[in-house]
């Protein structure tokens, strides 16, 4: 990808519509060799973001999902030790020596390690999936992996990557990250997508959807996000509500069919509830007045 445009286009091939802020971001870490780290609400395409680029690229995608209570070791390797105990009876009975134990016979890679390691189609993508959700210790740790793009393993030593992976690191700002993770990425706010934007996602992720009908949708989604709900739906669940309306043969919306699939819209109770009665037809009334002006 030798421009911005050219990182434009080849996202949208994969149904990865973009503005030209992210795009030139994404270019930029491309062109830098620096991680991104994209941030923003959840169902704002940070993920699928990491899927378009290795895509684009023809290159593999290697996701490490962070929880609380992921350390080093989990993200990087572990050993096989049933593999090792196998190896070792068997020794055993014929009487020879065990293999070596340490080997990569009895290794499992996970996700760190992999994208560390050389590839024939080229650096991987590497998707460090809500880092949010991990804890100080594991953000110090990646500190030194994404600086030298190297990772130990004591029993072999240091694997260091023969060329930088392509790091992407999502957060939906559960918490604050550490600066000095930050200052070691490119930065951007992953925000909702404007109405003509979220017309164009919708048109590559549902295109058998009439244009009246996505119209509707994205514009009663786009309203929905001003509500007082705990949470907002994204891009994600409006891709979602244009399939289950599809599914339903609808070719509008109607406060009876909001009413009946609000459940693909939006994931609490106390957010359905407040969408019932009367508020669906009055957000829908709305909606309506200002497509026709």
């Amino acid at each position: 990808m030798n421009s911005i445009d050219e990182v434009q286009a080849a996202l949208a091939r994969q149904d990865y519509i973009c503005g030209r802020a992210l795009a030139t971001v994404l270019f930029l870490a491309l062109r830098l060799d620096r991680p991104l780290f994209l941030e923003g609400e959840a169902g704002t395409g940070k993920t699928e973001i990491a899927k378009a680029v290795a895509a684009s690229l023809g290159r593999r995608l290697i996701r490490l999902q962070c929880y609380e209570g992921l350390d080093a070791a989990s993200a990087v390797y572990e050993w096989n030790f049933a593999a090792q105990m196998v190896a070792i009876r068997q020794a055993e009975a014929i009487g020879k020596a065990p293999p070596d134990l340490f080997g990569d016979d009895f290794l499992i890679a996970r996700p760190l390690l992999q994208a560390m390691r050389p590839d024939d189609a080229g650096p991987p993508v590497l998707l460090i999936d809500e880092i949010d959700r991990t804890d100080a210790p594991f953000e110090a740790f990646l500190l030194e992996a994404l600086s030298d793009y190297q990772v130990t393993i004591p029993e072999t030593g240091t694997v260091t990557a023969p060329a930088p992976p392509i790091v992407i690191l999502t957060s939906n700002r559960t918490r604050e990250v550490h600066d000095a993770l930050k200052r070691r990425c490119l930065y951007h706010w992953v925000d909702y997508p404007d109405h003509a934007r979220e017309m164009q996602i919708l048109a590559a992720r549902a295109p058998e959807a009439a244009e009246s009908l996505s119209c509707e949708v994205v514009a009663f989604v786009q309203r929905l996000r001003s509500e007082d709900l705990f949470k907002r739906p994204g891009v994600a669940e409006t891709i979602d509500w244009a399939k289950c309306l599809l599914a339903l043969d609808m070719i509008e919306l109607s406060p009876a069919v909001i009413a009946d699939t609000l459940g693909a819209l939006l994931k609490y109770q106390d957010d359905i509830q407040k969408l019932q009665g009367s508020s669906a037809k009055r957000i829908l009334d709305e909606v309506r007045a200002e497509l026709a002006t």
